[in-house]
């Protein structure tokens, strides 16, 4: 506890004032009276729920606080004094002397050589009235003009860089308003998240996000691929039927839907016109889109990843959100609304993540969910193993079903498994919730995410096997076409099981959950297996661009559908989540788990591709050629001959060919992903540090109200006529401090807190 010595430090004696003093004192003008000035009361914004016991350890904390409130208070008087000294320099009423004349002076010698940008931010932050900003700025404007020549010419060109960077921002901002005005699904986005919150909410942006990523995979193919092939494409001569949109054969087997149909040819229009090489244009525009995939998706997780695991204001639990979070330039009743909801949902999420992470298990319920936990994850790896092997018996056999059949809907077979597996086995793992009980719903998400990506590349992997060894080795006229056409079977018979189960399966579990059994009421969204899907099929779409470069525009056209269905499907059938939580961090790990394993997986599978397997004979850019690489090897060698492209040359052999190169981008990659992870733990440590500190300042603040009601109890009981109402009315600046309103204010407080100790 504090001594009565060192709590009497804080009771100011003050002199009498003189006469004609203004409202505003100086810092050495004193006031009348005996005056009780905590150093806590306005600087600590929270209150502790405990009382402090050791004096010793408040002691020395309250010294440093008192040097750290005197270092306070000397630099706000020398900082008012220097505003006194400048407002001299401006021609105001304030008396003027040489040491206010060289203060002055000093204020615009230091203004004059900043940049326009940062001389107008710092006349902006002066104390001072409109009128002597201007002013300010006037004065430095004419002594800057009284410079020598050079150093004019030097400020020119940095103020004309600024002006060019100002340009900049206001430019980007202008562009960043207008993609943010033509956004996709803007408002619906927002009606979803208010009813459904930010996990559920989580599910529609990612699909958003890749509808972007294969609009611009569709404009590269199309621009560079599939109009050049057009201007010289021969006439298709075979019959539609229409069973072609299920098959992907037939009449689609001669369009440049597929591999086979272009040609390895240079096209030339004219005798004199530009040649175009069809073999680098296919291989190059593939290799470019999937470069370009690589660095959006790393992009995409550092900006992800600084925004929700880095920035501190994570970690405050979107607190600021309860005071600073309305715009009042939301006046429509229907926006005001909407804005409501988004807001209390959001507090509902924090208020519900805070009671989870509270939540303590005893020793025997631990070992109770450690079991649960060990059997679940033992069930769903034999079930995604028997799976697996179900896949790869009947793609093996495939070969042999189909030369017994020759139906043109037998080649549905396989999709239509595969389509089975990847439909009921979520559903099934999705029911493992009601053993494991997890108390934070996004742990469920996480678990449900990885065992369903482990089944789902799993399944491709075994697929990508029959394609590679035995499709392409099986010697048929153009393999490259017949794996195109599996996987373009595969993305629509997807798409159907989803539509068909957001329209019946779904429909008719809220009518089995409504009206025949009551008790299970409407289910709620399940968001790891409606992302897994989206991740399966965004998979697939990148390993068949190689084989089918219209894959991306039937992908675009397929999200766009989906995403309709699924806000419709979410509107009627579904219901919020039972426990509301936060979902800041989960299109992180969407994106994360699309690039491993999904993509890596997707170059693993093309550089086998295009290093090892032999194109066909008879069609496609590449027939003729040993290996698919061959023509950029071709090239590479037609350019070393040429002495004016020798740097390209250059930049293959030690860069996109170096082994080398590869191994010192990936270190490259690891360090910054490990420095961004330890700022991260570091600033979950700062954050936890400074909670304590306002704790602490907290206890202290109550220990010297209580002090200081007991002081002015004994010294009223001492001295009641000392108590007068003209004694207690004292000002102090613009602190407008009663003495008379202050006690009742803390013995209310105190009376507060004994009845609640939790306030």
């Amino acid at each position: 506890m504090l001594s009565d010595d060192q709590v009497n430090e804080i009771v100011i004696e003050v002199e009498n004032v003189p006469s004609g003093v203004q409202s505003r004192p100086s810092s050495n003008q004193t006031f009348p009276g005996k005056m009780l000035v905590t150093s806590g009361f306005s600087l600590i914004s929270s209150v502790s729920d405990t009382d402090v016991t050791d004096s010793q350890v408040l002691s020395n904390r309250h010294d440093r606080k008192r040097k750290q409130l005197f270092q306070f208070s000397t630099s706000m008087n020398d900082s008012f004094s220097q505003t006194l000294h400048s407002l001299g320099s401006l021609s105001l009423d304030t008396p003027r002397t040489s040491h206010e004349n060289i203060q002055g002076q000093k204020l615009i010698a230091s203004l004059i050589p900043m940049t326009s940008r940062d001389r107008i931010k710092a006349i902006r932050n002066q104390p001072r009235t409109m009128e002597e900003k201007r002013n300010l700025r006037k004065m430095v404007d004419r002594e800057k003009s009284k410079q020598p020549r050079g150093v004019l010419d030097f400020h020119c060109c940095a103020q004309g860089l600024s002006s060019i960077a100002l340009a900049y921002r206001r430019a980007k901002s202008s562009l960043s308003e207008l993609l943010s005005s033509i956004s996709l699904w803007q408002k619906t986005l927002k009606v979803i998240g208010g009813k459904f919150g930010t996990s559920v909410l989580s599910y529609f942006n990612f699909l958003r996000w890749l509808l972007k990523f294969n609009i611009f995979s569709f404009v590269v193919t199309f621009s560079f691929i599939i109009i050049p092939q057009l201007t010289v494409a021969e006439k298709n001569n075979l019959q539609f039927t229409g069973l072609e949109f299920l098959t992907g054969a037939g009449y689609f087997s001669d369009t440049v839907m597929y591999y086979g149909f272009y040609t390895n040819s240079t096209i030339r229009h004219g005798n004199g016109g530009a040649s175009y090489d069809m073999q680098l244009a296919y291989i190059f525009t593939v290799g470019v889109c999937l470069v370009i995939c690589f660095f959006s998706l790393l992009f995409s997780m550092a900006r992800y990843f600084r925004n929700n695991f880095i920035n501190p204001h994570i970690y405050s639990r979107g607190i600021a959100k309860l005071i600073f979070c309305w715009d009042f330039t939301v006046t429509h009743q229907s926006a005001v609304k909407l804005k409501q909801k988004n807001l209390s949902t959001e507090i509902r999420e924090n208020l519900s993540e805070i009671r989870q992470e509270s939540i303590k298990l005893t020793l025997n319920q631990q070992l109770a969910r450690f079991c649960a936990h060990l059997a679940a994850w033992v069930v769903s790896t034999g079930v995604a193993v028997a799976c697996c092997v179900a896949v790869y018996y009947l793609a093996e056999n495939n070969s042999k079903f189909l030369e017994n059949h020759r139906e043109p809907g037998a080649v549905l077979l396989l999709p239509f498994v595969v389509s089975c597996i990847n439909l009921a086995v979520p559903r099934f793992y999705s029911m493992f919730r009601l053993v494991e009980r997890y108390e934070m719903p996004r742990h469920e998400v996480y678990i449900l995410l990885i065992r369903n990506i482990f089944l789902k590349i799993s399944i491709i992997g075994i697929l990508c096997y029959y394609w590679l060894n035995i499709v392409a080795l099986a010697g048929e006229e153009c393999w490259e076409t017949l794996i195109g056409q599996e996987i373009y079977r595969l993305l629509l018979m997807d798409f159907v099981f989803s539509l068909a189960d957001s329209f019946l399966g779904e429909f008719l579990r809220r009518i089995i959950g409504m009206r025949l059994i009551t008790s299970l009421g409407l289910q709620e969204f399940d968001i790891a297996r409606n992302v897994l899907e989206l991740i399966y099929a965004q998979t697939l779409v990148w390993i068949g661009t190689f084989f089918c470069p219209l894959l991306p525009f039937i992908q675009m056209v397929t999200l766009f559908i989906m995403f309709y269905v699924k806000n419709i499907s979410l509107m009627m059938n579904f219901q919020p989540p039972s426990k509301a939580w936060r979902a800041a961090q989960m299109v992180t790990f969407f994106i994360f788990l699309l690039f491993f394993p999904s993509f890596t997986g997707v170059l693993c599978t093309l550089a086998i591709t295009i290093w090892r397997l032999k194109p066909s004979a008879n069609c496609g850019p590449f027939r003729g050629l040993p290996f698919f690489i061959q023509s950029i090897y071709s090239w590479i060698d037609t350019l070393s001959k040429r002495p004016s492209y020798l740097w390209v040359v250059w930049i293959y052999r030690n860069l996109i060919g170096s082994v080398h190169f590869f191994f010192i981008l990936t270190l490259i990659v690891l360090i910054i992903t490990y420095l961004y992870w330890q700022i991260t733990e570091g600033r979950k440590i700062m954050i936890r540090l400074l909670h304590e500190q306002i704790i602490n300042e907290g206890k202290d603040k109550m220990f010297l109200i209580e002090k200081l009601i007991k002081l002015q109890d004994m010294e009223k009981r001492a001295n009641p006529s000392s108590f007068t109402p003209e004694r207690r009315d004292v000002e102090l600046g613009p602190l407008h401090v009663r003495e008379h309103d202050a006690a009742p204010d803390l013995r209310f407080r105190r009376s507060v807190q004994e009845d609640n100790p939790k306030v």
